[in-house]
């Protein structure tokens, strides 16, 4: 069974960093593409950046130039290192994992609260 856990977020002021981690268990990790979701109050959950096994990503518009995913293969780890940061990337983040061969996202985090203050 897949299992998916993430750690990093906190309060931060705008124009800020932060980088979210998420740690990958019980399969094979290069078999599952990583994404990056968020969910802010009172808003639907937005997928905010998206990796495959092989590194080719793909971010939110509200985020490109700011977010930067990556991935540790070796490590079974996903990053994502979220610079400039506004009030608006305020939500509660969450990584999710989707076998390479569905479309769906599977398997997903606790989530991580991202707070950032004006």
């Amino acid at each position: 069974q897949v299992q998916v856990v993430e750690s990093g977020g906190g309060l931060v002021q705008a124009g800020d960093s932060l980088r979210l981690s998420c740690a990958f268990f019980g399969r094979t990790f290069s078999m599952y593409v990583m994404g990056w979701f968020r969910q802010a109050p009172g808003k639907e959950r937005e997928l905010v950046a998206q990796i495959t096994s092989g590194g080719s990503t793909s971010e939110a518009d509200s985020v490109k130039g700011r977010f930067t995913l990556s991935r540790d293969n070796a490590g079974n780890v996903v990053y994502l290192q979220m610079n400039s940061l506004k009030p608006e990337d305020t939500a509660v983040y969450y990584c999710a994992a989707r076998d390479i061969r569905t479309t769906n996202y599977d398997y997903w985090g606790q989530g991580t609260q991202v707070t950032v203050s004006s």
